[in-house]
This record gives structure tokens, C-alpha cells and sequence, in this order.
């Protein structure tokens, strides 16, 4: 059976499998570009999109709604309280799904490439997917210099102090959903994607990266777009590396 034919067998029944897709978007101010992330998910590899507006004062959660996506606020600021979100939804659902996916919204990665994300979750057992950017092609201008390092200061820290070999901390992952749960993720901010490879690291979870080619987002990055934004997602990450020793 194709990747493809299996999946779409566990989106049309829900109640009986577990290879149910859902995708969580954390989105602040992302109105120029959300519309576009939702459209382009593969709609028969997923039967929910989840977008979390993330204390926005623009039209994002519209857009959202508009192109498809079941919206839900969250007016406290930061990126791991809209996963957060997001996961407590899932989690009281009727049907919660086998599989999460998380992308961000502001279209800098393919979300077209989702089959490829979750192909190693499906096919070999695996738990949790990186879609790592330094695998894959990278836009000119895509990342900045300080994420580039930030990124390989990083993952060798993670392969030093846990013995686990990432190449990134790419937003665009998945994750079996029983397995998300269990690593308890409490991050409210800028250390989200790193806790959730420290802890599948410490767990033992089954782990695999596959390439993901990255653009320039559209508008400007709340983060890496500012010199603030930077130095204290560096340092959050930096520190929560440290954290789980």
C-alpha cells in the first residue's frame, strides 16, 4: 500500500486508525501570508488544519478561517503558548490525530512537502521528523547569519551533552501525538523547538531528519528580524539545552 493511499485511508476513518494527520501553525500578524500556508497543505494527507492566533492585531485569524483552517486565539504572546494551544485542542477532540505536523505561517517553508515530513513516520516507525533547512535548498536571504550559526551552535550542544545528531531546529516537524504528549512540553517562547528535541532525546524517542527547502518569508520575522528578538531566542535556546542536563 502507498504512503499516500494509507494515509488517506486514516483521514476518511477517523475512529478506527491512528494515521489521522492534523496540523498545527502558530501565527502572529501573518495575514499577508497564512492564507497561502493553509491553501497549500496537501488537503488529502490532512483532516485538520489548526491555526493559533497568537495575540495578532491584523487579519490573520480571518484569512486563516477564510482559506479553511479551524482558528483558535491565544492572546498570551509566544510561540509555545500557541503550540500549547493548539495541543489542548487536539487533546479534547473526539477524533485527536496520530501524527502532528507544526510549520510556521509565514510561508517560508513548503508546505507541499509535508508528505515527505511524515513518510518516515509512517513507513519505518519512526516518532518524531525534523524537516531540517540545512539538508535542503535555502533561499538566498532566507536565514540570516546569526540563525545559521544559532542553528549549528546548537545541535552540536545537543550532540555533545545528549548524543543525538540534528543538523537544525527547523519549525516544520512532526511528531506521533501519543509521543508529543508524553514529553509534557512546557516552553512558552523561543525554546519550544529545542525542548522538544532535548526531551525525545532524553526519552529515547525514535528520531529522523528529512531535507525541507526554505524561502524568504513574506513580511518581516518577529524573531531573527530584530536585534532583540535574536539575542533572546539565542539565549532561550541556549539555556534550555542546559536545562534538562
Amino acid at each position: 500500500m502507498k504512503v499516500r493511499d494509507y494515509l488517506f485511508l486514516g483521514v476518511q476513518d477517523q475512529p478506527a486508525t491512528n494515521t489521522t494527520i492534523k496540523v498545527i501553525i502558530p501565527a502572529f500578524n501573518e495575514e499577508e501570508s497564512i492564507g497561502h500556508v493553509v491553501r497549500d497543505i496537501p488537503k488529502d494527507w490532512v483532516s485538520e488544519v489548526v491555526v493559533v492566533n497568537n495575540a495578532s492585531n491584523d487579519r490573520t485569524a480571518e484569512v486563516a478561517e477564510q482559506a479553511g483552517a479551524t482558528v483558535l486565539n491565544e492572546p498570551n504572546p509566544g510561540y509555545g503558548n500557541a503550540c500549547l494551544k493548539g495541543i489542548d485542542y487536539l487533546s479534547s477532540s473526539s477524533f485527536p490525530p496520530g501524527i502532528v505536523v507544526f510549520l510556521d505561517g509565514d510561508y517560508s517553508d513548503y508546505p507541499e512537502e509535508l508528505p515527505d515530513v511524515v513518510a518516515p513516520i509512517i513507513n519505518d516507525g519512526i516518532d518524531l521528523v525534523i524537516g531540517s533547512r540545512a539538508l535542503g535548498d535555502r533561499e538566498k536571504g532566507s536565514m540570516t547569519i546569526p540563525q545559521v550559526f544559532g542553528n549549528w551552535l546548537a545541535t552540536n550542544l545537543l550532540k555533545l551533552f545528549y548524543g543525538v545528531k540534528f543538523t537544525d531546529l527547523g519549525p516544520f516537524r512532526a511528531i506521533r501525538f501519543d509521543k508529543l504528549l508524553e514529553l509534557r512540553m512546557r516552553d512558552r517562547t523561543y525554546g519550544w523547538t529545542v525542548e522538544m528535541q532535548v526531551k525525545a532525546a532524553r526519552q529515547k524517542l525514535k528520531t529522523a531528519e528529512v531535507p525541507v527547502n526554505y524561502k524568504r518569508r513574506i513580511g518581516v520575522s518577529k524573531v531573527s528580524g530584530t536585534v532583540k528578538g535574536t539575542v533572546m531566542a539565542g539565549y532561550k535556546i541556549i539555556w534550555t539545552i542546559f536545562k534538562y542536563l
